[in-house]
């Protein structure tokens, strides 16, 4: 079992067994899930972009130009 320890600035290094196998990096970020038993899940919060392609459905019915979105900023984002 990979272990670490913690400084006294409350810092502790992962080890490379774990960010490898959460395949992180310098500058990720991580979460932690505190668990009533006292237990604590660590997990990636950063993700690849381009897992991201294809999420978004292309708006259906009316298009907005940007000139339109500009507009609307400009009058602080009111529908007419």
């Amino acid at each position: 079992m990979p272990r670490s320890t913690l400084t006294s600035k409350g810092q502790i290094t992962l080890p490379k067994m774990v960010r490898e196998a959460l395949h992180l990096d310098t500058g990720d970020r991580v979460a932690f899930e505190l668990r009533p038993d006292g237990a604590a899940l660590l997990r990636p919060e950063t993700g690849d972009l381009l897992a991201l392609f294809g999420c978004l459905k292309p708006a259906k019915g009316r298009r907005v130009t940007l000139a339109a979105m500009r507009q609307a900023i400009r009058q602080g984002g009111t529908r007419a």
